[in-house]
């Protein structure tokens, strides 16, 4: 068994969603081969920083994603000699890496490791309130932020809330005088009976 630590520079392309490891940046590894009959059992744990924006208000927020890698490296297949047998390759998408050439590549291993534990929509905090949906103001600035919404169907009662309390009064006046002159006629309608 082997221990080592590395600090290798990241490749395009890790990324998901809005979150992506920067390339180039560093990414810490600490492994652990070791030899098994089939070939190397490569064991380990892998730290790389991560650039990101919040899915809610957009804001640039960065951390450290941490991975937990195992993975198995076959030797190349030999015959009864000990020499390297070409076979056909397999169209098996779980077939195991093959050692080459005494070299272990670990960048798709490392890289699938880091990419599947990225959040596919990152928030900055847990409470994150967004944006504004009218205005797109940054809401997490401004927590009482909103807009009066007008409902069209309710336009004809809103046209008479903003009549105001004055205009309120005059058509409560008017509707009392209307029914005073019907009672006045009315009574008036009595009295020729009457006669």
């Amino acid at each position: 068994m082997k221990e080592l630590h590395r600090e290798v520079p990241a490749t395009k392309g890790w990324g998901a969603g809005l979150a992506r490891v920067p390339e180039g940046s560093d990414v810490d590894l600490d492994l652990r081969l070791e030899s098994v009959v089939e070939g190397v059992l490569v064991s380990g744990t892998v730290r790389a920083r991560v650039d990101a924006e919040c899915a809610r208000c957009l804001e640039p927020v960065s951390w450290d994603e941490f991975a937990d890698i195992q993975e198995l490296f076959v030797y190349p297949p030999q015959d009864a000699r000990g020499h390297r047998v070409d076979v056909e390759a397999d169209d098996e998408e779980d077939a195991p890496p093959v050692i080459e050439d005494d070299l272990i590549d670990l960048e798709a291993t490392v890289r699938d490791a880091v990419v599947l534990r990225l959040p596919i929509a990152p928030l900055c905090r847990d409470d994150c309130p967004g944006l504004c949906v009218e205005c797109g103001a940054l809401l997490a600035l401004d927590p009482g932020h909103r807009h009066e919404v007008h409902d069209p169907r309710w336009a004809a009662l809103e046209a008479l809330l903003d009549e105001g309390p004055k205009d309120q009064q005059d058509a409560v006046r008017d509707q009392e005088t209307a029914r005073d002159q019907e009672t006045v006629r009315d009574k008036a309608h009595d009295d020729d009976k009457d006669d």
